[in-house]
């Protein structure tokens, strides 16, 4: 029998060619997103298909209760893919601003493995996929928010692995670099929404960033990328604490363990 896999925020990008690549592979697989328009979207692509808002634990358990049904009580795989990045610089944040980030990149993050660990410790197995970031590894300036935000996914995924080391559930991180996505096109949105652009000392930072497009970001790669490491997560008889995602990731995450805190900061702050 093939796994059943369940994935958030696929909408577009990572989450939603994850899904299509791992259906493809033969996975029965229930690909989530928080609008009914999105939903709709993805059945017209073949996908099983419900709503789930990681900010909704209605949801959640709205739509856990309808893939145990249709899996007869069990599931194998969940990918917590949902999120977004809110840019600017800390000091043009609203605390209000920065609780939203939290709410979707780690308290909807830790509301479904919450509900899904339930699942998983009744039926004695599971692998649970966090979406970490190079960011979960080392901070970059004007996206205070977001760095936050994948620190504490990495904090409780850490813990989470360490909680569950006697038990036959999997917990890992996706360490990713720059992928292809609309992840880009929304945080300049939430810069638009958030910040203070005019009245702003980064103002130029500002500009800059809303005429950027993903041609100006190395070692870019393909959401397909993302999609085969799940796969092979999926597959692995033993799961490695994090996977590296993109070149990016780990040249950084190699220059965090080799330099000291304030020769790395010489070279993030270029960046």
């Amino acid at each position: 029998m093939s796994s059943s896999v369940l994935i958030t925020g696929c909408s577009t990008g990572i989450g939603k060619e994850t899904a299509l690549y791992l259906k493809d592979k033969g996975y029965k697989v229930f690909a989530t997103a928080r609008c009914e328009e999105d939903v709709t979207n993805l059945q017209e692509l073949g996908l099983t298909s419900f709503v789930l808002d990681v900010t909704k634990p209605q949801t959640i358990k709205f739509t856990l209760d309808k893939v145990l049904k249709q899996t007869g009580g069990t599931l194998d795989i969940v990918f917590n893919n949902a999120g977004y990045g809110q840019p600017g610089a800390l000091e043009d944040l609203t605390t209000d601003v920065l609780k939203e980030q939290f709410e979707t990149n780690v308290f909807g993050l830790h509301e479904v493995t919450f509900q899904v660990l339930e699942i998983m410790k009744r039926q004695g197995y599971g692998k649970i996929i966090q979406h970490s970031s190079v960011l979960g590894l080392v901070s970059l300036k004007l996206r205070g928010a977001y760095n936050a935000s994948k620190y504490a996914v990495e904090g409780l995924t850490d813990t989470l692995r360490l909680e569950l080391y006697d038990t036959n559930i999997d917990v890992t991180l996706l360490n990713t670099g720059p992928v292809e996505s609309k992840f880009r096109d929304n945080a300049k949105e939430k810069i638009i929404q958030n910040i203070d652009m005019k009245n702003s000392r980064f103002k130029d930072n500002y500009e800059k960033s809303l005429s950027s497009n993903k041609s100006d970001v190395p070692f870019t790669l393909s959401s397909l990328a993302v999609a085969k490491i799940v796969e092979k997560i999926i597959t692995a008889k033993k799961v490695k604490p994090r996977y590296y995602i993109t070149k990016a990731t780990y040249i950084l995450g190699y220059l965090k363990r080799i330099l000291s805190t304030a020769k790395l900061d010489k070279i993030l702050e270029k960046i």
